[in-house]
């Protein structure tokens, strides 16, 4: 069973930044790529980036420029760098892993058998 695990979470003032960890285990074949979403409340979740174990990359339209994805030696962890932020960009943010991740219009997406961690609190002040 693949369980995910995120850390890193908190409050921080606007332009601050922030570095979310996900490790994970029991990972299988079908799980080729990691992603980070959020959700904030009232709000569907919606995806932030992703990473395939190769190393391809790809981010939503809204935090392009700020925020970073990159996994440890291991490629069984994950982090989420993000800089320059927001009131916007709070929400809890999950880590995801699937059989695949793609973008469309100006968000990400994540495709096949999809698992989820617990999600971590990201606030960000004014």
């Amino acid at each position: 069973e693949v369980q995910l695990v995120e850390s890193g979470g908190g409050s921080v003032q606007s332009g601050g930044s922030l570095r979310l960890s996900c490790v994970g285990s029991g990972f299988t074949s079908s799980t080729a790529c990691m992603g980070w979403f959020r959700q904030a409340p009232g709000t569907e979740r919606e995806g932030v980036g992703y990473i395939y174990r190769k190393g391809t990359t790809g981010y939503a339209d809204s935090v392009k420029g700020r925020f970073t994805i990159s996994q440890g030696n291991a490629k069984d962890t994950v982090y989420l760098q993000m800089n320059s932020l927001q009131p916007g960009d709070t929400a809890m943010y999950y880590c995801a892993a699937s059989t695949a991740c793609y973008s469309s219009g100006n968000s990400t997406y994540a495709a096949g058998r999809i698992y989820w961690g617990q999600g971590t609190q990201v606030t960000v002040s004014s």
